[in-house]
């Protein structure tokens, strides 16, 4: 049983979020960083079984900037 899963959280180019789990074939997106949140924890109710279930979701957020030189 996995203690806990792991998102990277990335803000989609259309607008909103994308989550992608490490080490998992489940990926969700959303509008608002709070639907984003409810569709990880869906996402990931639908992807284990109750006695499978990892105890704690982890999101971490990727943020890309580009500066001029």
């Amino acid at each position: 049983m996995a203690r806990e899963i792991i998102f990277t959280v990335e803000e989609s180019a259309e607008g909103g979020y994308e989550a992608h789990a490490l080490g998992y074939s489940i990926y969700t997106q959303a509008e608002s960083f709070e639907e984003l949140k409810a569709a990880v924890r869906d996402a990931v109710k639908c992807h284990f079984e109750e006695d499978e279930m990892p105890k704690v979701i982890r999101l971490h957020m990727v943020h890309d900037e580009v500066i001029a030189v």
